[in-house]
């Protein structure tokens, strides 16, 4: 009698245990449907690093040589406070980010709106690498973490178009665009604002290492192929690669990356504002300035067909 039931309840143990484990087995996956934030943006951070060390060699971006180019320790600042060196790419947030580097110092009561424009491009408080012997350059180059943020370059390019030529800035809205019109305009004695299509003219007539840091290559003002940066943010996804980098740096929880616009009642450029603007020039100019770019392009992963970039978003 207990020979049967035990070769009965035999097979329904192995059953029940089999259902079990299979069970278990479906729970798993249900997991992966709420995936960690920290670990996606680590993802992401070395999908962009992976992007960009391939291109760099497959480019020859590489040198051996170990010393600092001066142009590019110009662009970094540096905050000892916390171990943070930040590259300098005009019209990718550069601003607020010098206004966080001043609170990081120990200005912690300042705000960051508080701080005016002039003043936080101005300030010697904030020190740049190239005012250190190369020794100590390299020294923080290797302890300290780095960060370099990116932007489309077509949308970068109208950005500075728009806070330079259409403002009254004296050194852009008076000496560079008297440039410009003396090199494109019949009529020397024209004082009409810098069109988009003539401001894109004079850039394409200069060497690209010559150019003015708003519109220079950002890869020829931070060199990341030999600039090792601990973290790539993009101005598309700002609030979130800004509040990463407070973390790492070991920043106090108050503090948060600002949003202070200089012209507070003026749109920032965005996609719609860009095509606006790209639409002015023709095929060949279009051509061109994705030519001068193309390295911005590809390092940082951006796509040169504007339309669908900037194509609108739901």
């Amino acid at each position: 009698m207990n020979q049967k039931v035990l070769l009965f309840l035999l097979p329904n143990c192995i059953f029940g245990i089999f259902l079990f484990g299979f069970f278990c087995k479906r729970q798993k996956p249900l997991t992966r449907d709420f995936p960690d934030p920290a670990e996606d943006w680590l993802a992401t951070q070395n999908d962009r690093k992976s992007t960009l060390a391939s291109v760099c060699l497959k480019n020859n971006l590489l040198r051996s040589r170990s010393e600092l180019d001066s142009n590019v320790a110009s662009q970094l600042f540096v905050e000892h406070r916390h171990k943070f060196v930040y590259c300098e790419v005009p019209k990718v947030g550069c601003s607020n980010w010098k206004r966080t580097i001043f609170i990081l110092q120990g200005n912690l009561n300042t705000e960051a709106s508080e701080i005016e424009h002039d003043h936080i491009h101005q300030t010697t408080l904030i020190r740049k690498l190239v005012s250190y012997p190369p020794a100590t350059q390299n020294e923080v180059l290797s302890n300290y973490t780095k960060v370099m943020f990116t932007r489309h370059p077509l949308e970068r390019l109208v950005s500075a178009y728009r806070d330079k030529l259409l403002h009254f800035e004296p050194f852009y809205s008076i000496t560079v665009a008297n440039e410009i019109r003396a090199m494109f305009r019949k009529n020397r004695n024209s004082t009409g604002k810098v069109s988009f299509q003539e401001f894109v003219n004079f850039i394409l007539s200069k060497p690209p290492s010559s150019l003015d840091i708003h519109w220079k290559p950002m890869f020829l003002l931070c060199d990341p192929c030999n600039v090792r940066y601990d973290v790539l943010g993009k101005y598309e996804t700002l609030g979130l690669d800004s509040q990463h980098v407070l973390e790492v740096i070991g920043a106090p929880a108050g503090l948060h990356y600002p949003s202070v616009k200089r012209y507070g009642s003026e749109k920032r450029t965005d996609g719609d504002i860009t095509l606006e603007y790209l639409r002015q020039l023709n095929t060949e100019q279009i051509e061109r300035i994705k030519k001068l770019y193309q390295m911005d392009f590809v390092l940082f992963n951006y796509t040169m067909n504007y339309e669908d970039y900037f194509s609108p978003r739901d």
